[in-house]
């Protein structure tokens, strides 16, 4: 039987396709013989895992089955494959399922062989990405980063789209256990979440956690340009840890000038003139000191996208934090119907990314003009949903509010609130900074919304 299906299905270039006859005719028949295998059959594969059409056919109305709590027999599989029009006639169902547990050499063995047909899948898999961007170079329509994209993309979709086993409690609760051991010893602060240097802000968020997508949302010029650069240096200071940013409006020039005028203390708009004091270069000369020693990696590339993205930031070794100014300039290097399928998309790999990297991403997000239509002008959640699944998909949403942007004759110019609006780890609260736009920083106060 398994020569008859090598030979139906050889190509014609001459190569013998890429499956294994025998484990796909093995599993199949395994579960008719025994259906209290099939718990164990569906945890790894799909139908598509199989390479034989009419074996994805059968397997398909097993699962059919299986999820309407109908029992999976040869009878009942035969009466199936019939009315789905898989056989034409019952005998001949009946003579090809019967051949399929004859083949069976041992339902015990029936996961080692799902894990042969899983393997032969993916191998599959990537025999076809290799020959679609093999495809797509010879037609020469596409560029080579498009290429790459494309290759890096697919790739990445294999390996997050594998199916994983349930992990019973005992398994995790010891590495939770020795986590928790770690952050209380005497060794705490290397294990600790990074901290943004806000204390306060670090105290509702728990600091800057491994895998989490941070959402810094806020109307134009409330500062969270700026803001997300005091975080970034921060964080670098206190771990040591590799920090990369990637602007997508600013150049690299431009973002340096804003961290020296927020080091140094020095007026951005004499930086940006060149009208500077004495004194101005003494500061200047010990913040790029200070700066330069620290591990800050800048992109300015234009129109990147998450696999562009990740292929930079795994030749980082000690990687501790990625920022992304901002989101709405990403591109995906899929097609998509409008712009908001583009940015669920890019906001769902963005948090894939950081659970790969295991580092947190904060990503910097426009907001909607809705804020700017009601009496109370600070953000809300509602005002990013016009944006995709950017609320489904981050982990915590800081929105940057500024009341002096609105009121110039407001009592307190310098007052900038930071709203943690969505904190999957917490609670959700505000948390007061203190703005000084001439050297484009923020710093914590010790004050909190009263009307809260």
């Amino acid at each position: 039987m398994a020569e008859g299906f090598n030979e139906a299905f050889t190509q014609l270039s001459g190569k013998k396709p890429i499956y294994a006859p025998e484990a796909e005719q093995a599993v199949l028949g395994g579960v008719l013989l025994d259906p209290s295998a099939l718990p164990k059959v569906v945890e790894i594969l799909k139908p598509e895992s199989f390479y034989t059409p009419i074996h994805q056919q059968i397997f398909a109305i097993i699962m059919r089955m299986f999820a309407d709590n109908r029992t999976e027999d040869i009878i009942t599989v035969i009466n199936e494959a019939v009315t789905a029009g898989v056989f034409e006639t019952s005998a001949m169902a009946k003579t090809y399922l019967s051949g399929l547990m004859e083949a069976v050499p041992s339902t015990a063995n029936i996961e080692t062989y799902c894990q042969i047909i899983d393997e032969k899948y993916h191998v599959r898999r990537l025999v076809n990405i290799a020959n679609d961007i093999i495809e797509k170079a010879n037609e020469g329509t596409e560029e080579a980063s498009a290429l790459l994209d494309r290759a890096e993309q697919s790739i990445f979709d294999i390996r997050h789209n594998e199916v994983q086993g349930l992990t019973r409690i005992e398994n995790v609760i010891i590495d939770a256990y020795n986590h928790l051991q770690e952050i209380s010893g005497e060794d705490a602060d290397k294990h600790q979440s990074a901290r943004s240097g806000f204390g306060q802000l670090d105290a509702v968020t728990n600091g800057l956690n491994n895998s989490d997508l941070i959402i810094l949302a806020a109307r134009p010029a409330m500062g969270k340009s700026a803001f997300a650069l005091n975080i970034a240096v921060n964080m670098c200071k206190s771990s040591q840890k590799d920090v990369a940013i990637f602007s997508l409006e600013m150049g690299k020039e431009q973002l340096v000038t804003r961290m020296l005028a927020s080091e140094a203390l020095v007026n951005n708009n004499s930086l940006r003139s060149g009208n500077l004091e004495p004194e101005d270069w003494d500061k200047l000369v010990a913040a790029t000191d200070q700066l330069s020693r620290l591990p800050i990696y800048l992109d300015d590339g234009a129109g990147i996208t998450v696999p562009q993205m990740k292929a930079k930031l795994r030749r980082l070794k000690n990687l501790g934090l990625v920022v992304i100014d901002y989101l709405q300039l990403m591109e995906s290097p899929n097609q998509h119907s409008s712009r908001v399928n583009e940015v669920s998309e890019i906001t769902r790999q963005l948090k894939l990314m950081a659970k790969e990297l295991n580092v947190p991403v904060i990503a910097l997000s426009q907001l909607s003009r809705s804020s700017e239509k009601r009496e109370d002008k600070r953000p809300m959640l509602s005002d990013l949903r016009e944006s995709g699944s950017i609320e489904q998909d981050a982990d915590i949403i800081i929105f940057l509010y500024r009341d002096a942007y609105y009121e110039k004759t407001a009592e307190n110019q310098s007052v900038a609130e930071c709203i943690v609006a969505k904190n999957r780890h917490g609670q959700t609260d505000t948390v007061n900074l203190s703005w000084i736009g001439e050297y484009t920083l923020f710093r914590g106060i010790d004050m909190r919304r009263e009307d809260r």
